[in-house]
């Protein structure tokens, strides 16, 4: 039932290994690493690869993993009993050789199918669960329970010679009538008998009143016209038309824009990152007052959340009992930093996990290794897997002369996809490249002008170097209520035709619960397949960052091919020039999706577009 146990160091070293089955494991070990171990998730001690799931235990003080993995579909009940028995057996009998590192040649064998056989007889000889019957449950409990409710006993079967006397019938002249039973009547009988008074009240006064007034009717008068509201009418539609005037030739003078030129030649070579030297300044602040607390040896907070782990005592094993109550105010102060829930109670827990068993020496030392290890945490998070080189990939594809760059931007309604589209345009265009924006979004009314106005814009600041020469930025739209994938398809095609180097897809937005819509986004991206598949999010959304992205992510690989499946593949946050300090979107973000954040919106002109500096957000999570 058990296809592998396995014991290594997290330097990577295998010291002993169970194998029950003959296929290999290897990968379903590496991803479980690469993808939980590695990436700061390990407040939760499972890990599903393909059709097996993996199940982890750490252990700190020796810096150990021990790893069981069994098939999906099998229900082992045992499993981290069987993990925490054999980290005890292990460390119990390898423990100067841990210790030593001398854990070369490592025989467990004989131990580990000990406790394997002892845990798999103990599960055979329970005995299945019978289900409750009604009256055994809670739900009886609570209604025998309540107070002044009469029970209305169940009426006896008639037999079946008997026939019941029809409601209509006339009694016998001289014989008294038969009194009906009476039956106890509750809460519930009572209501319904008023209410059926009430209803026959009701229906006896509308037919009075519907004889009266046919009696009482005059004479039928005409009908009037009835006024729709909001509808404008043709004379107030004329009244209303600017467009025309005496003697004029029907049109109206616009006022001719004016051009920032500024802006340009701010944006060339890679974004800037978002408030360094501020981040910088802060932690040298933080430094000195934690060197200057630890010098004064006094007992007062040293403020921030770090100050709640002065409870606990220097020179001892930090355990998990100890960290509980330190973990939830670490919790509630992550979540009052705008970091969902969710994410803050694994955030914690994979902390927990990384200190349970440490050994610290002094109160600075504690103070100094809880720091380092929720800092290490939270910047292994936010960091990419992969980088994500826009302009460098815009390049080696303009080279191969195949199709353009194809960037698509999707998201819930209001979050400024336009907006943070115009400005990615603006520094495609600053960086020397031609630039198409397709207009995806037929459904919002103004989505289209919207587009057409940027565009407008970005041209007036980047016009063609001579003469006669293409626009360095086009729009390409179809109007509204069309395929937004077809329209797509054909923008692709128009740039490949006309030279451009970069197509900027912008779709309509989309809550992540309305089924049609997503399935029109996944249908978007399968059809044209874009390089970059870009969710915009605002960093002002709390849990319901969490809930967007993984919805997302579903309607996406739920809606696409088998052998191509689409996710998001980076994250901008939008309005992270609103939320002062409150920066746990990025965790939340990042957390979900694994994927990084590639630009952050800090205002509402074309430069103020930034790439994410990890230290910033973590300098400000933990302030």
């Amino acid at each position: 039932m058990l296809d592998l146990f396995t014991i290594f160091t997290k330097g990577g070293m295998v010291l002993w290994y169970f194998q029950g089955t003959a296929f290999s494991m290897a990968q379903a070990v590496n991803g479980l690493v690469k993808t939980v171990i590695l990436q700061e998730r390990v407040g939760v001690n499972s890990y599903t690869h393909d059709s097996l799931t993996l199940k982890f235990r750490l252990d700190n003080e020796f810096d150990l993993v021990f790893v069981a993995v069994y098939q999906k579909m099998i229900q082992l009940a045992y499993v981290d009993k069987l993990l925490e028995q054999v980290q005890l057996a292990f460390r119990d009998r390898y423990k100067n050789e841990l210790a030593n590192g001398a854990c070369l040649a490592l025989d467990f064998s004989r131990e580990f199918n000990g406790i394997l056989d002892e845990l798999e007889s103990e599960q055979r000889s329970q005995e299945p669960r019978k289900m409750r019957t009604f009256n055994e449950s809670k739900k009886a409990d609570k209604i025998q329970q309540q107070p002044n409710v009469d029970v209305i006993p169940e009426k006896p079967a008639l037999p079946q010679e008997e026939k019941t006397p029809p409601v209509a019938m006339v009694e016998e002249a001289g014989a008294e009538p038969k009194a009906k039973p009476k039956l106890p009547v509750g809460p519930v009988a009572r209501t319904a008998a008023g209410m059926r008074k009430t209803a026959n009240k009701r229906t006896s006064s509308s037919t009075v009143a519907k004889q009266s007034s046919v009696t009482t009717s005059p004479k039928s008068r005409s009908k009037e016209k009835r006024v729709w509201e909001g509808v404008v009418t043709k004379e107030e539609a004329s009244s209303l038309d600017r467009s025309s005037t005496k003697g004029g030739n029907g049109s109206i003078e616009v006022p001719e824009y004016q051009v920032d030129y500024s802006m340009v030649g701010q944006m060339k070579g890679d974004l800037k990152s978002l408030e360094e030297e501020e981040v910088e300044s802060e932690v040298e602040s933080e430094e000195e007052e934690t060197t200057s607390e630890s010098k004064q040896n006094t007992s007062k907070n040293s403020g921030g959340v770090f100050s709640f782990f002065m409870n606990l005592a220097g020179g001892k094993t930090i355990t998990q009992d100890s960290m509980t109550p330190i973990l939830e105010k670490m919790k509630e102060h992550l979540i009052t930093k705008n970091v969902a829930a969710e994410i803050a109670e694994k955030l914690c827990t994979s902390v927990a996990g990384k200190l349970d068993g440490k050994v610290v020496g002094t109160f600075t030392g504690i103070q100094s290794t809880v720091r380092a290890s929720l800092e290490e945490s939270l910047v292994q998070i936010l960091s990419p897997k992969r980088r994500v080189d826009i302009l460098r990939d815009v390049m080696v594809k303009r080279e191969g002369g195949s199709q353009p760059y194809v960037i698509t931007f999707c998201g819930v309604n209001g979050v400024g996809k336009s907006t943070n589209l115009a400005k990615v345009a603006f520094w495609l265009l600053e960086n020397g490249h031609r630039v198409l924006i397709a207009a995806c979004d037929t459904f919002r009314s103004g989505a289209v002008e919207q587009l057409r106005t940027h565009t407008h814009h970005l041209d007036s600041l980047h016009k063609p170097a001579r003469e006669g020469a293409p626009p360095s930025i086009m729009l390409y739209e179809r109007g509204y209520g069309k395929d937004a994938a077809g329209i797509a398809m054909e923008a692709i095609g128009f740039a490949q035709q006309q030279g451009f180097d970069v197509v900027l897809v912008d779709t309509a937005g989309r809550m992540q619960d309305n089924e049609p819509l997503m399935r029109a986004l996944a249908k978007l991206i399968r059809v044209n397949n874009p390089d970059l598949v870009l969710f915009v999010g605002e960093a002002l959304v709390g849990n319901e960052a969490v809930d967007q992205l993984t919805k997302f992510n579903r309607a996406l690989v739920d809606h696409s091919d088998g052998d191509n499946q689409r996710v998001v593949d980076g994250i901008v946050l939008t309005k992270f020039d609103t939320i002062d300090d409150k920066v746990g979107a990025a965790i939340s973000m990042t957390y979900t999706t694994g994927q990084p954040i590639v630009f952050v919106g800090t205002g509402q002109k074309y430069v103020d577009l930034k790439s994410l500096n990890v230290h910033a957000v973590v300098s400000a999570l933990l302030k």
